[in-house]
């Protein structure tokens, strides 16, 4: 279904069906040369009609088909040996006597036959099979042209003159049909408008109701056509026997109209299954609409009657020329549309066009076109009518050389594989549309839960991939069946397919309902989560959910594993005694990891990290982001991640606890007063609380003052305490001292920095190293530097060592 509702078969994936198609056809076509060796190859027996009203016809029906069979040298052979193995059946007393013996003997021969023996007799029996049918397909082959040689010329009387008794119901039955439709096709119309327009579920509605319609205008007419016979035509209350084959025709053959119709839709496009446009819709049910008609009414009608009136050699005739019409006008087809075809299949192989209405990259466009698979199928695009023209040439052989019951099976296993191949392919088609676009779930919901969508559309396209490859093998196992290779049914209902069909249900309930759990499980966790419905979750409750979500998953992932092991018919009684003993290595070869998990679910239990707190551990400081049983996950102020093992931890220091304390050491110069800085810090703080009410609401009390904390060498260290919410103490304090640095600049209290003196050293002549100082006017007028000249130091001019810091000595 399209964006606006419209249902439509995706057009990625048909050239797939095209090349799976043509080799199902080929395949279909493979036994039924096999087939033929146990069928009366007279040509058309089965459709012999015992309403013979004369006792000359009565007995010469059976003597023409003995006749035929003798003159047929692999019929004869045939009938020969099934005589002979009915005496072979019913003549043996000596084995009805003792069937213990025999039993005893054949288990006896079946155990000493050696591997290489059983292998020899396989391969000799699908040899001598091989063979047998090749010789029946030549000898068929060689009396192909004999089909035609039961017709006398009197077949085409024979229906001149059955056309009057049929004329009147005919012209009934069609002209209410063809009322009946005309007046429902703008209903048809408006019903496809509508579709376009409207949901998935309303379309599949107006779908259904279209073709229900369909079929009750074709019941209509066909209930109409047989009362109307009985009532009105010939003797009241009888129908005669031909009216009756045509009427049955007609149903037949208009149902089958009305399924191709429901793929087609050549009238309401948004009903339309099959992506093609409205004149290749309406071209091709014309197409289909002609062959259904030429064989039901054909095999249906004219056949028996020819086989009534003439013979069963002339039945066969006719029946052959239908179908041979049949395959001419396929070939009309094929020739005439070549070109329209192989134009729409190479657009379809073509990925350029559905990934550039998606906006994908063009080289992507020009790597997918180069890719093995897409020039694949463009090529197998432009010869698909070679296939078509081989499929048809195969049938034409098969109608020539084969009778009409193996040309009947050919034709239904044919129509059986085409109509498996594209309900598989509706189906793929859709999937593939479904994990194109993925699931969307409302906005209220994905507000919610946010992750869900994303865990959703992680699970269902790979889902869906693995539905459309059961798809795929499904078809392919029909295929087989119906080819004849393999007996689907009994496989399926002897204990090894009812086994295998168990555990295949099985395990796909099982994985179901354990994604649905864990879905389940992690969309809560997720609605916890989220601050945005309910309460705010606290640090704690994060990480015990999530700590809940990891543990769950894994528990959830080894019981699944379980179940599924044990579905598919492992007994895993001894894999959970390996997994003990495994257990139980591991634990004493790792015993880290297992220190690891016990010290991380005491300190879970006892709720000293969470996730979000600013932690110390193992000498590293940072804010944990992941906390899992067995380790922490670090981030610290430069950006470094940090996985640190809870083995490795003895002491943790949270700063998240309560509450937190910023405090400031602030130094003063040795000359500055005391009580005047300290004035000064608590003018800052309350300029601090009055500018910054964000900073005012985290402050949980006044400015503590501790005093005089130390004196330094160079500063009197002053200490003050501010309480804050935890976390926030950082912040306070960064803020905190940038007010007081303007506080002590406008009230000039200096803040102590590193000073140095340098003192001259002198020589032993008293001389010092001349000290060239200029200033830069110097510079400006271009004049050479001043010469300092050096002079001696008298020893008065050195002061005393006791009264170099100037204080006359009085340290002395």
């Amino acid at each position: 279904m399209s964006k606006t509702g419209k249902i439509a078969m995706p057009t990625q994936g048909w050239l797939y069906v095209l090349t799976g198609l043509v080799v199902a056809l080929f395949l279909t076509l493979a036994p039924f040369a096999a087939q033929a060796q146990s069928l009366f190859t007279g040509g058309g027996s089965s459709n012999t009609e015992t309403t013979e009203t004369t006792p000359e016809a009565e007995a010469k029906a059976p003597l023409d088909t003995l006749l035929e069979v003798l003159k047929d040298d692999n019929a004869r052979a045939a009938l020969i040996a099934d005589l002979e193995k009915s005496l072979d059946a019913s003549g043996d007393p000596a084995g009805d006597e003792n069937p213990a013996i025999e039993t005893i003997t054949a288990a006896a021969d079946a155990e000493g036959v050696s591997v290489g023996r059983q292998i020899a007799l396989i391969t000799q029996q699908i040899g001598q099979d091989t063979v047998n049918t090749l010789t029946s397909f030549w000898n068929g082959f060689q009396r192909g042209g004999k089909v035609f040689s039961g017709l006398s010329g009197a077949e085409l009387t024979v229906l001149l003159e059955a056309i009057p008794g049929l004329l009147a119901v005919i012209a009934i039955t069609v002209a209410l049909f063809v009322v009946l439709r005309y007046l429902a096709r703008g209903l048809y119309a408006r019903m496809g408008r509508t579709a376009e327009h409207v949901g998935l579920f309303r379309s599949i509605g107006l779908f259904l109701g279209s073709n229900l319609l369909d079929a009750f205008i074709v019941v209509v007419a066909w209930a109409a056509g047989y009362l109307i016979t009985i009532l009105a035509v010939g003797e009241v209350g009888q129908i005669g026997i031909r009216q009756s084959m045509y009427l049955n025709a007609f149903l037949l053959v208009e149902m089958t109209k009305v399924v191709i119709r429901s793929f087609l839709s050549p009238v309401a496009s948004g009903l339309r299954l099959v992506p093609v446009g409205d004149k290749a819709a309406a071209a091709l049910t014309r197409y289909l609409s002609i062959v259904v008609s030429v064989l039901g009414y054909g095999q249906l009608l004219v056949v028996p009657i020819v086989n009534q009136s003439v013979n069963t050699a002339a039945g066969a005739g006719v029946s052959a020329l239908l179908s041979v019409l049949v395959l001419l006008y396929f070939v009309y087809i094929v020739l005439r549309r070549r070109k329209a075809v192989t134009r729409w299949l190479q657009s379809e192989a073509d990925p350029s066009e559905a990934q550039a209405a998606e906006g994908v990259d063009p080289a992507t466009i020009a790597e997918a076109r180069r890719g093995f698979i897409a020039r694949t199928l463009h090529g197998l695009a432009g010869i698909w009518h070679w296939f078509a023209l081989a499929y048809i040439a195969v049938m034409f052989i098969v109608v020539m050389t084969q009778p009409a019951e193996v040309t009947l099976n050919a034709i239904v296993g044919s129509g059986k594989i085409l109509a498996a191949i594209i309900i598989a392919a509706l189906l793929s088609g859709w999937l593939a549309q479904a994990v194109h676009r993925g699931i969307s779930l409302p906005e209220d919901v994905n507000a919610k839960l946010p992750l869900l969508e994303r865990r959703i559309n992680t699970f269902v396209p790979r889902a869906f991939s693995a539905l459309r490859l059961f798809l795929l093998v499904c078809v392919l196992f029909f295929t087989l069946d119906v080819i004849g290779t393999i007996d689907m049914r009994s496989w399926l209902e002897g204990q090894v397919g009812l086994a295998m069909t168990k555990a295949l249900i099985s395990v796909g309930l099982i994985l179901t309902v354990a994604f649905a759990i864990w879905l389940a499980l992690t969309s809560f966790v997720d609605y916890k989560l989220n601050p945005e419905y309910g309460a705010v979750p606290t640090s704690r409750e994060t990480t015990l959910l999530t700590l809940l979500r990891n543990a769950a998953t894994i528990a959830l992932i080894i019981l699944t594993l379980m179940f599924v092991l044990s579905e598919i018919g492992l007994d895993i009684g001894p894999l959970l005694a390996s997994a003990g003993v495994l257990g139980l290595a591991i634990g004493f070869g790792a015993q880290k990891m297992v220190q690891d998990i016990i010290t991380g679910v005491f300190i879970q239990f006892e709720n000293v990290i969470n996730v979000g707190d600013v932690i110390t551990v193992g000498g590293t400081t940072g804010t944990v982001e992941k906390l899992s049983v067995r380790s922490v996950s670090l981030r610290d102020v430069q950006g470094v991640f940090h996985m640190i093992p809870f083995s490795t931890v003895d002491v943790v220091s949270n700063y998240m606890r309560g509450f937190s304390y910023t405090v400031c050491d602030m130094g003063i110069a040795y000359r500055e007063n005391v009580e005047e800085a300290k004035q000064a810090m608590y003018d800052a703080f309350d300029r601090m609380m009055e500018n910054e009410p964000e900073i005012a609401n985290s402050i949980m009390g006044e400015l503590e003052w501790f005093g005089v904390q130390s004196l330094g060498d160079s500063a009197v260290v002053l200490r003050v305490r501010i309480k804050t919410d935890p976390g926030k103490q950082w912040g306070i304090g960064r803020m905190y001292n940038g007010y007081l640095k303007t506080v002590f600049d406008e009230r000039g209290i200096e803040i102590p920095f590193p000073q140095q003196t340098i003192w001259l050293g002198e020589n032993k002549d008293g001389t010092t190293q001349p000290f060239k100082i200029e200033g830069p006017a110097a510079q400006d007028q271009g004049l050479p530097p001043t010469k300092t000249v050096s002079k001696p130091i008298e020893a008065d001019d050195v002061p005393d060592s006791d009264d170099a810091d100037g204080d006359g000595g009085a340290d002395r």
